[in-house]
C-alpha cells in the first residue's frame, strides 16, 4: 500500500494546528489548548497507524530501510526537492514526539496563562520542526527544518521561562540559540562542500541523500566534513564541551519546554549522528571512532558527578541528560550492531522517563 502521502501530512497537522492555534486565542485560552490536544493526538494516531502498516522490526540505523518515500520538485536547478522517508528509526522518534506533545500540552494546562495561542503555535511549529528532521533525505530540506527547530524554541523559552536567580530566561534562551545556531551553520558549510565535491566528480548537482551516499571522496575531505556535521550533532546532543546551553535552558524553560528539550530535542542529535555522520562518512567515522568513545565516556563521568551537586531539579535532569547521551554517543560510535539498537531503546526509555520526571 503506497502511503506516501501520509509523510508530509505528519508535518502539515502541527503546522496548520500551530496557525490554529494563534487564531482562535482571541475566542478564550480553552480554544488553543484543544487544538493542540487535537492536533499531537492525531500525529501519534496516524504514525502509530503507519507502524501498524509497516514490517518493523527492530531498527538498524546503519542500513536504513525505508517503507514509504514521498519526493517533490523544489528547486530542481540544483537537485533541491522535497524527500521524506520513513524507516523503523523514523516511525518510533516520531511516535515519541507526537507522544511528548500530548504531554507537554496537558502538563501547561494550568502553568500558561498568557498568550495561549502564541504558546501552541511555538509548541506546535517546534515539534512539527523535529517530525520533519526525523524524515529528511534531502540535506536542504534537513538543514532548513534543522534551524526552523530554534526559532520556536527560543520564544518558548525567553517569552514563558522561569526566571531563577543565577540566570534570566532570555539569557539562556539566547544562549540555546546561538549555540545551536553556530554549529548548525558549521554543518551547513559542511553540507554544501559535500554537494560541491560530489558535483566535481559525477556533475550532477544533488542533495539528496540515498545519491550522496555513493559521493566518491578523499580520506582528508571526508574526514573534515564528517567533522562539520559531528559538531552540530553533538551541540545538540550535547557532548561535551559543547554542553553549557542545557542546564539554563532546561531551568528557566516552562515545564512544557523542558519536557520538549529532554524527551525530544536532545534526540535529533543522537539521530544526525546515525542517520548522517556513520554512513555519509563511514571510514571518517571510524578513523573519528575512538576520540568520539572518550568524548562520550567523559560526559558520562562529568554528567552525572555534575548531577549529584545540583540542588535544583530541573537542573539535575539536565546534567544526568549529558550523562545519558554519552552512553549514546559511546553507542553509535561503537561500530557495533546490537550497540546501535541499544541506542534506540536508551533514546526512548530517557524521553519518556525525563518526560514523566518533568
Amino acid at each position: 500500500m503506497d502511503l506516501s502521502w501520509a509523510l508530509p501530512t505528519l508535518v502539515a497537522i502541527p503546522l496548520l494546528g500551530g496557525v490554529a492555534c494563534w487564531w482562535t486565542e482571541r475566542l478564550g485560552p480553552q480554544w488553543p489548548r484543544w487544538i493542540a490536544v487535537f492536533s499531537f493526538a492525531l500525529d501519534l494516531v496516524l504514525v502509530l497507524w503507519l507502524w501498524g502498516q509497516a514490517d518493523l522490526g527492530l531498527p538498524a540505523p546503519m542500513t536504513p530501510e525505508f517503507f514509504w518515500e514521498f519526493q517533490r520538485e523544489w528547486i530542481p536547478r540544483f537537485g533541491i526537492s522535497l524527500h521524506l522517508g520513513l524507516d523503523g528509526l523514523s516511525i518510533l522518534l516520531i511516535a515519541l514526539t507526537a507522544l511528548l506533545g500530548l504531554v507537554a500540552v496537558l502538563c501547561s494546562w494550568r502553568e500558561i496563562q498568557r498568550h495561549v495561542g502564541f504558546f501552541h503555535m511555538n509548541l506546535l511549529w517546534n515539534l512539527a520542526g523535529v517530525i520533519g528532521v526525523f524524515m529528511a533525505l534531502d540535506l536542504f530540506l534537513f538543514f532548513l527544518l534543522w534551524e526552523w527547530m530554534l526559532v520556536p524554541m527560543y520564544f518558548l523559552i525567553a517569552l514563558w521561562g522561569h526566571d531563577s536567580p543565577q540566570r534570566g530566561r532570555v539569557y539562556a534562551a539566547t544562549k540555546f540559540f546561538l549555540f545551536t545556531q553556530a554549529s548548525g551553520l558549521i554543518m551547513l558549510v559542511a553540507i554544501l562542500a559535500l554537494v560541491w565535491l560530489h558535483h566535481d566528480a559525477s556533475g550532477v548537482w544533488t542533495f539528496d541523500y540515498l545519491d550522496l551516499l555513493q559521493a566518491q571522496l578523499s580520506s582528508q575531505a571526508q574526514y573534515w566534513l564528517m567533522l562539520g556535521f559531528f559538531v552540530a550533532f553533538a551541540v545538540k546532543l550535547p557532548a561535551i564541551p559543547f554542553h553549557p546551553w542545557l542546564p539554563d535552558a532546561h531551568s528557566q524553560a516552562p515545564t512544557a519546554g523542558s519536557v520538549d528539550l529532554a524527551g525530544v530535542l536532545l534526540k535529533t542529535g543522537a539521530f544526525g549522528l546515525m542517520r548522517f555522520s556513520i554512513t555519509l562518512f563511514p571510514e571518517a567515522s571510524a578513523q573519528f571512532a575512538d576520540t568520539a568513545i572518550l568524548i562520550g565516556v567523559v560526559g558520562i563521568v562529568y554528567g552525572a558527578s555534575v548531577a549529584l551537586a545540583q540542588t535544583d531539579i530541573k537542573r539535575f535532569v539536565a546534567y544526568t541528560s549529558i550523562s545519558h547521551m554519552g552512553f549514546v554517543l559511546v553507542g553509535v560510535y561503537s561500530g557495533n550492531l546490537l550497540a546501535m539498537q541499544g541506542v534506540v531503546v536508551l533514546m526512548l526509555a530517557h524521553g519518556l522517563s525525563t518526560g514523566a520526571l518533568f
